[in-house]
């Protein structure tokens, strides 16, 4: 690739949007004229990528570039509470010639229902879940985006008191930040995207390069004078001062070990799980419990012992079909395969369609998940291709959405409607 398309590629995360598409318009123009390589594409998918309006190193064009030029054949925006970046992530794949598919994630509260108390699927909080809504339809964007954005105005001002708590921690070691000036700048929070504690993590990053720059002081800071743990991985990453992506690595520690220390429980900001239910019944989206499992021997490596769902995954499964929840995402690179087969198993069981999607917010993070490769996930294929026609469909007309009461009306099967949504995702 020759220096006129790596200066369009650096311009993908450009401030106007404007400005990026042009630039990955250049750059598909670039591989149409056979200048630039095509990617060679395989089967893979994946429905979770965050962009800049939560959190992430891309903005939805760069993302969607990332996705194609890594081999995917099609990709997902998934970010947290917000819809920003659905428009642009749209266009990007449509000049990419990119499958796309949209929605978002959110935190709602189990507090009145049979699980309130108990620690779920979220690593910060007891009876709050993550839940997302997939395949929502384009002309839903705004009013989706309108139902949420108070939301985020009462998560702000949690943001605000936490960052409040991290300064009395940081007291002593001479470390401040402030909300409106480190924080809110690190987000795209006056565009419509969210302010999450990963922004309040990476602005404090940001304030220990500063004041020990990168390598061993900040290292011998983090462990010594904090007190914190570090992977050795982890260490040789921090140790190192030519690493590109020192602050992201740095962030990574101060979300496995620091975040406990300031975060405060949400409450206002979190909907009842069937008021959010009843926003994807409305708008036409289909509604997903995000499955995460406990972590014994991490099959990742970079997860601490922890107790999630799995206790009591029967009953959860259960009373989540019973709310009206279409589908279950999950995550085949996370878990065992003896996790992984208990929750296809529940889903198949209980008619919930499955979903899936590798988490994406930072620069180490491979879009590829090779665990999917594996014929067992060959489903996760299917439904991504079906989520994509169920999403083409209710664009055109809620009414045709795959959980929409005429369409279950016409196919009661779910597996006729996963292939039949297919072959409308997969057409041009």
């Amino acid at each position: 690739m020759n220096e006129f398309y790596l200066k369009h590629v650096q311009n993908l995360n450009n401030l106007d949007v404007n400005k990026r598409l042009n630039s990955l318009a250049i750059l598909a123009e670039g591989i149409k004229s056979e200048i630039i390589s095509k990617p060679i594409q395989g089967n893979d998918v994946n429905n979770h990528i965050h962009t800049w309006y939560s959190f992430s190193p891309y903005s939805p064009t760069k993302a969607v570039w990332m996705a194609y030029t890594n081999g995917l054949k099609t990709a997902g925006i998934m970010d947290h509470d917000t819809l920003a970046g659905c428009d642009e992530f749209i266009k990007a794949g449509q000049i990419i010639g990119l499958a796309t598919t949209i929605g978002l994630e959110l935190r709602v509260s189990m507090s009145e229902t049979p699980f309130t108390g108990a620690r779920i699927n979220n690593p910060d909080q007891h009876s709050i879940i993550y839940m997302a809504m997939h395949g929502i339809p384009h002309h839903q964007i705004d009013k989706i985006q309108k139902y949420i954005r108070p939301y985020g105005e009462k998560r702000n001002i949690r943001n605000s008191q936490m960052v409040d708590k991290l300064n009395a921690l940081l007291k002593p070691y001479e470390i401040s930040i402030n909300f409106d000036k480190d924080v809110v700048p690190l987000s795209k929070w006056t565009e419509g995207g969210s302010i999450t504690e990963r922004h309040i993590s990476f602005a404090l990053a940001h304030k220990m390069i500063d004041k020990f720059g990168k390598g061993k002081n900040l290292v011998e800071f983090y462990k010594d004078t904090l007190s914190l743990p570090l992977t050795s991985k982890g260490e040789s990453l921090l140790v190192d001062e030519n690493n590109l992506v020192y602050d992201y690595d740095l962030l990574g520690a101060i979300k496995s070990n620091m975040i406990d220390k300031f975060y405060l429980p949400a409450t206002g900001e979190c909907p009842d799980v069937k008021e959010a239910l009843s926003i994807c019944k409305k708008s036409g989206a289909i509604s997903a419990y995000a499955y995460l499992g406990d972590v014994g021997d991490s099959v990742t490596g970079d997860k601490k012992p922890q107790k999630f769902e799995d206790g009591f995954l029967d009953e959860l499964v259960k009373y989540l079909h019973h709310l009206g929840f279409n589908a279950i995402t999950y995550m085949p690179s996370r878990n065992t395969m003896e996790q992984l087969s208990k929750i296809k198993n529940l889903c198949d069981y209980y008619d919930l369609f499955q979903i899936s999607g590798e988490d994406i917010n930072s620069p180490r993070q491979q879009f590829v998940c090779v665990a999917m490769r594996n014929p067992v996930f060959n489903n996760l294929i299917d439904s991504t291709w079906a989520l994509i026609g169920h999403e083409k469909q209710a664009t055109i007309n809620q009414n045709y959405g795959m959980f929409s009461e005429q369409v279950i009306e016409e196919m009661p099967s779910l597996y006729e409607r996963i292939n039949y949504y297919k072959k409308k995702g997969i057409s041009k």
